[in-house]
């Protein structure tokens, strides 16, 4: 769908920017959509996940995000190309629908708005386990069970959202500004105990421990490759500035400036901080489950850190679940205005805000946090799991749009972008490529493998939903496939 058959279908909400054919107010401005960028690159994935990844692999892991890290420039290169081809909000789907199919757009709406519901549950429930830290010995109100505090993040995150998105933009600005912050302090702080020695790991720290502690493969490359999927589950969420192309105040501009942030994003935030950590560190100190940040800063002797690293990863897991409140109202929205979705979820508030889709996946996101509660074992673990293959799902169809369009605008069918993806299409081919490895190695991993048994699943009962649609409105727009 084009942004002038967006317009024909607006629901007359008169406050909206007239610029603006979607109806939302462009309130996002460069400082915002910059840390949003940023932030998206930095979740518990690392803070939390690294662990793992380290007791797998060793210093090698390292490597394996700094290649994961190429191949999401690439994929955010693509979207870059697409954006400034059409800067729409719910891209994801939109350009699916228009250059694969209405069933794939549809697809891939209604599982990227999956992949945030799922997300932010699992987000708000670690942010309230994170609470345990300082609330489990405290006296009267502050010692509450864990799902009291799921409620509480749950319910104002929400209203947040339904202020205005100009809230929203502030609290990702501020959310991001923290996990920054930590990132670049910890880098510091390595950085002094390897040139001036001080702290209890002073004596031992020094860059060779990258290879001194069995090798920079310690355990093969094979490990290093089953790491991958903890690697690109770090990333997920990187494309979320592609959702804020709608609500940008200048995306011919902004958009590209925060998309060619990524490569040093990812070196700085992953690759350099792994560097410093595990050269202060040896590998073979950290554990599954147990922060990397926390346990360099025990070794160092600084206790603080650790209150300061549970505090850090409190803010990810809240940014991540802000992310999912926002991006969730306007990926059903955005499924309504094209006749795949239900009609209720096209209205907008004064502000320009998606109220009933925000309020539907705020509810759904309730009901998770009802589940862990009652069933905190296997069963909800098991639909966590799903999140990353539906994330990567988004990635997969960037990257087919991408090539579809650039095929296009080379035989002069569509305009050329301002942003093209280097490479042209021989890059996205190449990712492609490597999600599809990443997917092997997700059905290797017996961990992993039940996300790959949930995705059929999903996606029968997404191919039923469609054909119970189109048969209400078979010559609908929304089920005709454009030339």
């Amino acid at each position: 769908m084009t942004s002038v058959q967006v317009d024909k279908q607006h629901d007359g909400n008169e406050a909206a920017d007239p610029a603006d054919g979607e109806g939302y107010h462009r309130a996002l401005g460069a400082r915002q959509i910059q840390m949003i960028a940023i932030g998206g690159a930095i979740g518990t994935g690392l803070f939390l996940g690294a662990g793992k990844g380290i007791s797998k692999a060793g210093p090698s892991l390292i490597l394996a995000y700094a290649i994961a890290g190429l191949v999401i420039f690439f994929i955010m290169r693509a979207l870059g190309e697409l954006l400034m081809y059409r800067p729409v909000s719910g891209s994801f789907s939109e350009y699916a629908r228009e250059f694969i199919g209405p069933f794939w757009g549809f697809v891939t709406g209604w599982t990227y708005w999956l992949f945030w519901v799922v997300t932010g549950i699992t987000e708000v429930t670690a942010a309230s386990a994170y609470m345990q830290y300082w609330t489990k010995n405290a006296d009267g109100w502050l010692n509450q069970p864990q799902w009291v505090f799921a409620l509480i993040f749950t319910v104002v995150l929400f209203l947040a959202n339904l202020i205005s998105v100009k809230l929203f933009g502030e609290l990702e600005f501020w959310f991001s500004m923290v996990k920054v912050t930590a990132i670049v302090g910890m880098i510091l702080i390595c950085a002094g105990v390897l040139t001036v020695g001080f702290s209890d790991a002073g004596d031992t720290a020094s860059i060779t421990l990258l290879w001194s502690e069995g090798g920079f493969f310690p355990k093969g490359i094979g490990s290093t490759l089953m790491t991958l999927q903890m690697v690109m589950f770090a990333f997920l969420a990187v494309e979320l500035v592609g959702v804020t192309a709608g609500e940008s105040k200048d995306p011919k501009t902004v958009l590209p400036k925060a998309i060619n942030t990524v490569p040093w994003r990812i070196a700085v935030f992953y690759v350099g901080a792994l560097i410093m950590i595990l050269s202060v560190v040896p590998w073979t100190h950290f554990q599954p489950g147990v922060s990397p940040f926390v346990a360099a800063f025990e070794k160092m002797g600084l206790g603080i850190g650790a209150a300061i690293v549970n505090f850090v990863v409190l803010t990810a897991a809240l940014s991540s679940c802000n992310s999912g409140m926002y991006s969730t109202g306007r990926m059903l929205r955005d499924l309504a205005l094209n006749g795949q979705g239900p009609k209720f979820f096209t209205k907008l508030t004064k502000n320009g805000l998606p109220l009933v889709g925000t309020s539907f996946s705020a509810g759904l996101m309730m009901v998770g946090v009802w589940i862990n509660y009652q069933w905190p074992g296997d069963a909800f673990n098991y639909v966590v799991s799903f999140a990353t293959i539906s994330g990567m799902w988004a990635w997969i169809m960037i990257l087919v749009c991408q090539v579809r369009f650039r095929l296009k605008a080379d035989r002069g069918e569509l305009p050329q972008s301002s942003f093209k993806a280097p490479g042209g299409i021989w890059l996205s081919l190449f990712s492609l490529a490597f999600i599809g490895m990443v997917i092997v190695m997700m059905g290797i991993d017996k961990d992993a493998r039940i996300s790959l048994y949930c995705a059929p699943l999903w996606g029968l009962i997404l191919g039923v939903a469609y054909l119970v649609l189109k048969a209400r409105n078979p010559q609908g727009a929304a089920f005709v496939k454009r030339s």
